[in-house]
């Protein structure tokens, strides 16, 4: 990797490593052909157990049964599920026959699931029968009462527009939709002989998976991924990790979100490791006795995940010496965890990634020869054929140490936002330019610090006010286990500063132990004038506290009224 370019805060990764030119499919090809007979995944909680060779006939089964349901190249097929065995399976099968896999928040309910299908014409669902307290066939029953006088693969139903199959995971047939089994049974010899010609007309720059994200306003937009973005972050995320077949790694992540179907399937299956799924949903006990019992040399999790497991009461009592390293992202990932992980967990080579789902994901990683001061301290540099510049509100670069927008562009940049040209022109310029909205800056080295968002920066009687940085330095107070800062609006100074704390087992923290932490510690107006304690912070699925849902809280309680002019 290089050092930022002229003094100015402009980096291009290092383009030794060559890009990968795979399809999705053909990853998972090599993989056979390399390491058949070793183990490639572990569902630890389903006690599925299967080698490269064994996982590759499921693909085909799978991917042979949807090619008899009459789906071909560039139909969108949609996958609403928690971590299963059927969600990595499709993953590959959909892939195998250049499907577009619709990945589905297993959190969402009914508008937001017929948005989502509608947005980018689904024709066809593979589903969970339940989640939680997710009833999924009875909410596409409400979305659909066509189904229960329509033969599967038939379905004309009039919110559903373009929905024609669902493939439901249970045991028991269900009115108008296909048992997931019965599709595998329909994989015959004669569509199989099929799948090695349609396989080879697929292109490296072929549309291969849509995932929603949105950020606090606006309906969900689908970050449209090609083979060529996904295939090279899983690649380039795992040699950062130098992973290799002798490695396990264990997946409590959302297979639906980038973190989980990139940095882990395909960053495992990129170098032979084997995945290890514990559970269909994160259970902090569950994948302390995974990694255990299974080995696991590496683990992934976003930062809620890794605190819920060292302070679990029960962290002593499992053995994790064969743990080595991992990715901690999804959210700012603070020192003090990172040190706790590398001592406690003895993941002393685990690695911080940031990026968006726009960028495939993965922009920055620390790698595990870089020295620990870096990896606890920064996001790392920039990725291998990436580029990535830090620009000021008039669009120039700034210089090294200066904050601003970081803008990435490169093979990871997605192709778009599905059906949404407008949306997609706004978020990446006319010279291929992702603009984040994230703010950020280089060291001289060419690692990079993330600030916070754009939009999250509190400006306080004409003071920049970048809340990670205080979370940062409030995660330091010994009663403190985690910290949300953000703004609220103040009459007097346009907006003021909010904490929500969750103290650690016994502990209290209120508004005068945070005055007295800060004390000549920090400029003055970056101490929070409004604290509160509270046991956990609402969260999305991914573990991303939701900041919008804490200020509107705080809101209403304090009696405040927006009164912004912009």
């Amino acid at each position: 990797m290089t050092a930022p370019i002229g003094g100015l805060s402009h980096v291009k990764g290092d383009k030794g490593p060559r890009l990968r030119h795979e399809t999705v499919s053909g990853l998972l090809t090599r993989a056979v052909r390399k390491w058949a007979d070793r183990p490639a995944a572990v569902f630890a909680d389903a006690g599925v157990r299967w080698t490269w060779a064994e996982l590759d006939q499921q693909v085909e089964r799978l991917a042979a049964g949807l090619l008899s349901l009459g789906l071909y190249r560039g139909d969108r097929v949609g996958i609403w599920s928690p971590n299963r065995p059927e969600w990595l399976v499709a993953q590959f099968a959909t892939a195998r026959l250049g499907l577009i896999l619709v990945n589905i928040n297993p959190a969402y309910r009914l508008s937001e699931l017929e948005y989502a299908l509608n947005k980018v014409g689904c024709a066809a669902l593979i589903t969970a029968v339940r989640f939680k307290s997710s009833d999924y066939l009875g909410m596409l029953r409400e979305l659909a009462p066509e189904l229960e006088h329509c033969a599967p693969g038939y379905l004309n139903a009039k919110r559903l527009p373009s929905l024609r199959a669902i493939v439901q995971m249970g045991d028991r047939d269900q009115p108008g939709m296909f048992r997931y089994h019965t599709v595998m049974a329909r994989g015959r010899q004669a569509y199989r002989s099929r799948l090695a010609g349609l396989e080879a007309r697929l292109k490296q720059t072929d549309a291969i998976n849509i995932q929603f994200t949105s950020g606090t306003t606006g309906a969900p937009k689908g970050a449209t991924l090609t083979h060529r973005n996904i295939v090279n972050n899983g690649y380039f995320t795992g040699a950062a990790m130098a992973l290799t077949e002798q490695d396990r790694l264990c997946i409590p992540v959302p297979l639906y979100h980038c973190f989980g179907m990139v940095l882990g399937n395909l960053g495992a299956m990129a170098h032979g490791a084997c995945m290890v799924f514990p559970g269909e949903a994160f259970d902090a006990r569950q994948t302390l006795a995974v990694l255990a019992g299974e080995r696991c040399t590496a683990v992934h999790g976003v930062p809620t995940m890794f605190h819920a497991m060292v302070d679990h009461p029960e962290f002593d009592s499992f053995d994790l010496s064969s743990l080595r390293t991992g990715i901690m992202s999804g959210a700012p990932c603070p020192v003090s965890l990172m040190q706790r992980v590398i001592r406690d967990m003895n993941a002393d080579e685990i690695t911080i990634a940031y990026g968006m789902t726009e960028t495939a994901p993965v922009s920055f990683q620390t790698a595990v020869s870089d020295p620990i001061a870096r990896r606890v301290g920064t996001v790392g540099r920039v990725q291998p054929h990436a580029e990535v510049k830090i620009i000021d509100e008039v669009g120039r670069t700034v210089g090294i140490g200066s904050e601003g927008e970081i803008c990435t562009r490169g093979y990871l940049v997605m192709e778009g936002y599905w059906g949404d040209p407008e949306r997609t022109a706004e978020a990446i310029d006319a010279k291929g330019w992702m603009h984040t909205g994230d703010l950020g800056r280089f060291d001289d080295q060419g690692y990079a610090n993330i600030i916070g968002r754009v939009k999250d920066m509190v400006i306080r009687g004409g003071e920049n006010i970048y809340p990670a940085e205080i979370e940062e330095f409030l995660r330091g107070h010994p009663d403190i286990t985690d910290v949300q800062v953000f703004g609220i609006p103040d009459p007097k100074y346009g907006e003021e500063i909010c904490a929500w704390v969750v103290p650690r087992p016994g502990a209290k923290v209120g508004l005068q132990d945070i005055r007295d932490f800060c004390a000549n510690q920090i400029a003055h107006f970056k101490v929070p004038r409004h604290v509160r304690s509270v046991p956990e912070f609402p969260m999305t699925v991914t573990g991303k506290a939701r900041k919008i849902e804490m200020r509107a809280t705080m809101m209403a309680e304090l009696g405040l009224t927006e009164d912004r002019t912009a």
